[in-house]
C-alpha cells in the first residue's frame, strides 16, 4: 500500500488503495514483492544493529577507555548516522526489486518519454531474481542502486530519529537501580521510535519510491532533485506526505518487535557467556 500510494496513480487515500488493490489483484496483490525483503531482512537488521552497537562501543572506548560506558547523546547520533549510511548499501537493491515488482502492473503516466517495449498493465518481471537480473543487465550497477541518494537522505537522519528516541524513552521508563529496561519498556520505546522515525522519513521515502518505480515502463526522473521538483510542480507539497499514515502505523509494531528481539537476544548471549566463563 505504501508504494502504491507514493508512486502509483489513481489512489485517493489509503482505503481507496486497499479496495482498488483487492478488486484488481485479490489478496495476492498485498504480498507482491515480499519474498526478496523477507529473505534479506535478517542480514539487513543484523548489519544495522551490529554497526550501531559496535560504533557506540568504539566511541565509548575512545572517549572513556571503556567500551561498556554509557554513550553520550552525540555518540548515539553519530553511531545512528553510520548505521544509516551502511544500511543503504544493502537496502537499496532490496527496495528497488520490491518496488519494481509491486509497481509493474500499474498504469503508466503520460510523459515526454518513450515507452519501453513492455506493455503497461502486464508484468515486466517474473519474480525477484528475474527482476534483479533484468535490471542489472539493462541498467547496470547504477540501475540496481537507483534511488540511493534519496535513500541516504532518508536513512541517515531517519536512523538518528530511530535510535535517539529509543535510547531516550528506554532511559526515561527504566527505574533507578535497574541495569536494563524491562521488556514492556523496550516494546513501547521501540514502537514510539519507529513511528517518529517513519513519520519524519516519509518525504524522502516518497522520492525514493518514485525513483525506484521509475523505469518499469517509463523514465521520467533524471535524479533525486529532478524527482522532487517534478513531484512538487505536478502535485504540490502534499505529495511528500503520501503514505505517512501507513508508515507511522506500521512503524510502531515493526520497531517494537525489532528492538525487543534485539535486546532479548543480547541478554541471552550475555547470559550464555557468563555461564560459559564464570
Amino acid at each position: 500500500l505504501q508504494t502504491r500510494l507514493q508512486a502509483g496513480q489513481g489512489y485517493g487515500n489509503t482505503l481507496s488503495c486497499v479496495l482498488t488493490v483487492y478488486r484488481n489483484e485479490s489478496v495476492a496483490g498485498f504480498f507482491k514483492g515480499m519474498s526478496f525483503p523477507l529473505a534479506s531482512i535478517a542480514v539487513y537488521s543484523s548489519v544495522v544493529f551490529g554497526v550501531f552497537s559496535n560504533t557506540q562501543r568504539l566511541l565509548s572506548q575512545l572517549r572513556h577507555g571503556d567500551p561498556s560506558h554509557a554513550p553520550a547523546l552525540a555518540d548515539v547520533a553519530l553511531a545512528s548516522m553510520v548505521a544509516g549510511f551502511i544500511s543503504v548499501g544493502i537496502g537499496t537493491p532490496v527496495d528497488l526489486v520490491k518496488i519494481r515488482l509491486q509497481m509493474q502492473t500499474q498504469p503508466h503516466i503520460k510523459a515526454n518519454t518513450k515507452l519501453k517495449p513492455t506493455v503497461p498493465g502486464f508484468p515486466a518481471y517474473q519474480g525477484p531474481i528475474h527482476c534483479f537480473r533484468t535490471v542489472l543487465q539493462k541498467e547496470g550497477i547504477a540501475g540496481i542502486y537507483r534511488g540511493m541518494g534519496a535513500m541516504l537522505l532518508r536513512d541517515v537522519p531517519g536512523y538518528c530519529l530511530y535510535f535517539i528516541p529509543y535510547t531516550f524513552f528506554c532511559g526515561w521508563s527504566t527505574s533507578d537501580g535497574c541495569i536494563s529496561p524491562n521488556p514492556s519498556s523496550i516494546w513501547l520505546a521501540g514502537g514510539v521510535a519507529g513511528a517518529i522515525s517513519w513519520a519524519i522519513a516519509t518525504p524522502m521515502d516518497v522520492v525514493k519510491s518514485r525513483l525506484q518505480a521509475d523505469g518499469v515502463y517509463l523514465n521520467k526522473y533524471k535524479g533525486t532533485l529532478d524527482c522532487i521538483l517534478q513531484s512538487y510542480q505536478n502535485e504540490g507539497l502534499k505529495v511528500f506526505f503520501r503514505g505517512i499514515t501507513i508508515n507511522t502505523v506500521r512503524g510502531f509494531p515493526v520497531s517494537s518487535a525489532t528492538f525487543l528481539g534485539y535486546e532479548l537476544s543480547l541478554k541471552a548471549m550475555k547470559r550464555d557467556q557468563t555461564e560459559t566463563n564464570p
